[in-house]
């Protein structure tokens, strides 16, 4: 299998986008095109091959507060909010799940944070990794962070989780 990621363009048809998290796919095939193109608040990046796309990650730049860090962490850094790459969703189709495309995604994701950090500045990459995807951030070397305040009902927390772009191995990509 040949995959490609690349940007979502409006073109690209994701009605029949399928990863078996119903939030997931809600946001894939009716917000983030209208979240990329009309309000720029994040952009979506395809992983796609012949039988079309197999998985997506969104990306924001945010910032974290200090206080928020380990205290190791926090004396090497300025006191005022820090700035970092939010993933801010991950999904993979799911005929694609166990295939390495989620891995591919948050390599890329990382790589994008990386180059990030040299071009604007960015400290880290940030996720907010829901309890059954915490084990698969936590493979990549991301740890959990911070306090969580308030409480979403009906579903479970996710766990603020953080990875210092010193942490990222160099991009193996030429």
């Amino acid at each position: 299998m040949s995959l490609r990621i690349r940007r979502l363009e409006p073109s690209d048809d994701r009605r029949r986008f399928a990863s078996g998290n119903p939030d997931l796919d809600r946001f894939f095939q009716r917000f983030a095109g209208q979240n990329q193109f009309r309000h720029h608040l994040g952009v979506t990046y395809i992983a796609v091959a012949e039988d079309g796309i197999l998985g997506f990650v969104t990306v924001a730049p945010s910032e974290i507060e200090i206080d928020a860090l380990t205290e190791e962490r926090r004396r090497q850094l300025p006191r005022y909010p820090l700035p970092v790459l939010r993933v801010a969703r991950l999904a993979v189709a799911e005929h694609a799940q166990g295939c390495g495309i989620g891995k591919a995604l948050l390599r890329f994701a990382l790589d994008l944070a990386r180059r990030t950090a040299e071009e604007i500045g960015c400290i880290g990459v940030v996720v907010d990794a829901k309890p059954d995807a915490q084990a698969f951030y936590r493979r990549y070397g991301f740890e959990p962070f911070g306090v969580l305040e308030g409480a979403l009902l009906d579903r479970p927390e996710p766990t603020p989780m953080f990875l210092p772009v010193s942490a990222i191995p160099a991009s193996r990509a030429g």
